[in-house]
């Protein structure tokens, strides 16, 4: 297999990253290129080696050809077809054979809620966005088998969150090329996602809080790209939601661009995280729609950031593939729908190759993005959280106090189930939960231990408040079946410091614990604790530092192999506070860095008054933040 070969860096047009529009095109020909052996004779299907999906590997099998395929469209699209003929007439074979019910490798039919639904809506977008390549060079026997099969969306149900936009695109395909569709089907759709607006550019992907990089690649990549359908479809009515997307996708950017750290290494929080690149999208499609708070040298300064950052990390792998994982193969980042064609959703954060070569988002010189100049403090109060960047070790931490992807009707009497993806009070782009299901969930919670070991969990966050720098939030703590009780906290944000001010109801003879972030690395990290501080730092420098600063008593450092995406040890500092049965007050630091700062020096300059339930916290530099406790 031939190794992935990159142009030249180009300091002068690309002073950041180096990247330009050919190192883009080269890394898409490698993914391309590298799928040949794992090509069906008749190119309709791509069966790749991993571990299969709950779905099954005919499924998995399509999942590899279409997710590839939408990469090769946009490879296609942006060069008019020069220089793409192996890729169109590959796909093109593989189109026809895969529609027609009759050939061997035919697709699965599409069901309600199947599988195929996805990747339907992946070949029906490949297929506009390579139209005059491929389906307008398909004989009409083939495209009726196209219609016929993408028809299968016609009144069937999908699942009721961003899989509502696999129905609409591909149907609004279908009615640009004059097959049979449904215009209900797209308005309820577009109609639907109206419902899971909340403000500021931010959609939750269905009923309840969930937010994640989803928003970005599909509840604004699918209407965007929609908008680009309907324009090609006679006598569509697209104009007034071209309007709203447009609005919303560039107040969405507004905050989006804060969740990149400078190295262009993405946040890592919520589900599908092996599609890695994807996260570019968003940035793209501002470009694409013209419709982006960035200036075209800021967006390919961010996408190819990010780009960059995962092939320095090996991605994809020696043999040109996309794993399944985060760097490397790592199943817990993985939910059961993942099959080993899902990573090459990736293929949408190639979205920008439709741009042309002389778009001045290649033609441009890279701009600086906000963190490039100084460190950033973003309050997002629409998903609940707040982001606070370090511009000299390129850490982005977010705060989590609105993101749970929880059912919004909590089952009565039992503990809800719970997401390590979601219910985390803080995630970065350089550290990431602790993903064992058999052991402690330490990390970045603040939990009851009951006196077997026990301990409860964050599943639904209610929300109190999101302001400049702080977030509050409570949710309710089972140990078993005993319980619920309530945990309250609020987080301050201080330069590169948390501080979690917390009131925690709990069982008398319980214990209170509460995690910093977990650090991984290839080798065992350093950890070191004393009384109430506990430290972890990694031999390349990451370190994750608790401190108590009321109500403590002890400290820890819990240790992980082979449960995080950035490497197979990690670990984890954590304090505790026995609990009386009384409601209680603790407040701690928490801090994650690649300074070298002394752990027992976290609480220096920090000055914390209780009185009952109201906190006065002075902080560094003699600001003063006033807590008050028990609002919920």
């Amino acid at each position: 297999m031939s190794r992935l070969i990159l142009p030249a860096t180009d300091r002068v047009l690309s002073r950041q990253t180096g990247w330009v529009r050919g190192h883009w095109e080269a890394l898409a020909d490698h993914l391309l290129d590298s799928l040949d052996p794992y090509f069906s004779p008749g190119s309709a299907l791509v069966e790749l080696p991993g571990r299969p999906s709950r779905s099954g590997t005919a499924s998995d099998a399509l999942e590899g050809f279409a997710r590839s395929f939408m990469l090769a469209a946009f490879r296609i699209g942006g060069v008019r077809g020069e220089g793409c003929e192996q890729l169109i007439e590959r796909y093109a074979r593989g189109v026809a054979n895969g529609a027609n019910p009759d050939h061997p490798e035919s697709w699965l039919r599409l069901t309600p809620r199947s599988q195929q639904m996805v990747e339907a809506a992946a070949i029906a977008v490949a297929l506009h966005e390579s139209r005059e390549w491929i389906w307008d060079r398909l004989d009409t026997r083939a495209q009726e088998h196209v219609a016929e099969w993408l028809g299968g969306f016609i009144g069937s149900t999908t699942h009721d969150n961003n899989w509502r936009l696999f129905q609409v695109v591909s149907e609004q395909f279908l009615a640009s090329v004059g097959a049979p569709y449904s215009q209900d089907d797209i308005d309820g759709g577009l109609d639907r996602i109206e419902d899971w607006y909340v403000g500021d550019g931010w959609y939750s992907d269905g009923d309840g809080q969930n937010f994640d990089n989803y928003i970005g690649w599909a509840m604004h990549l699918y209407p965007a790209l929609w908008t680009r359908m309907a324009a090609a479809t006679p006598g569509a009515v697209y104009d007034d939601r071209l309007k709203v997307y447009r609005e919303r996708l560039a107040l969405f950017l507004e905050d989006a661009v804060h969740l990149v750290g400078n190295d262009g290494a993405p946040v890592y929080q919520g589900r599908s995280l092996t599609y890695r690149m994807a996260a570019a999208a968003p940035y793209w499609m501002g470009a694409l729609m013209d419709s982006t708070p960035l200036s075209p040298g800021q967006t390919r300064r961010l996408c190819s950031g990010i780009a960059r950052h995962f092939v320095q990390h090996g991605v994809p792998d020696e043999r040109g593939l996309l794993t399944l994982g985060w760097y490397d193969t790592f199943l817990p980042t993985t939910q059961q729908y993942s099959g080993p064609g899902s990573p090459y959703w990736a293929s949408k954060g190639f979205v920008g190759l439709l741009l042309p070569p002389e778009h001045p988002v290649w033609s441009d010189p890279e701009d600086s993005i906000p963190l490039d100049d100084e460190d950033q403090v973003r309050a997002m109060p629409a998903p609940g959280w707040i982001v606070h960047n370090s511009r000299h070790d390129q850490l982005v931490r977010l705060i989590n106090h609105g993101a749970d992807h929880a059912p919004p009707a909590e089952p009565e009497g039992v503990e809800p189930p719970v997401d390590s993806h979601y219910d985390r009070l803080a995630y970065s782009n350089h550290a990431g939960p602790e993903l064992a299901d058999n052991a402690p969930r330490i990390d970045n919670l603040i939990a009851l231990v009951d006196q077997q070991g026990r301990s409860s969990t964050r599943g639904r966050i209610r929300r109190l408040g999101v302001g400049a720098r702080t977030a509050s939030s409570w949710h309710k703590a089972w140990l078993g079946s005993e319980g619920p009780w309530a945990i309250e906290t609020t987080s301050i944000v201080h330069g590169s410091l948390e501080i979690r001010v917390t009131l925690a109801e709990g069982p008398a003879g319980s214990l209170i614990r509460s995690g910093g972030y977990a650090v991984a690395a290839d080798s065992l990290p350093a950890a070191t604790a004393d009384g109430v501080w506990a430290s972890a730092r990694t031999a390349e420098g990451l370190q994750s530092s608790v401190a108590g600063l009321y109500g403590y008593t002890s400290a820890g450092v819990h240790r992980g192999l082979g449960v995080n995406a950035f490497g197979p040890h990690s670990a984890t500092p954590y304090l505790t506070a026995p609990h009386t049965g009384e409601p209680t007050v603790l407040v701690h630091a928490v801090l994650l860095t690649r300074d070298e700062l002394a752990p027992q020096a976290l609480a220096d300059g920090i000055d914390v008054q209780v009185d009952g339930r109201e906190i006065t916290i002075t902080l560094p530099g003699g600001d003063t933040e006033f807590v008050v406790l028990g609002n919920r």
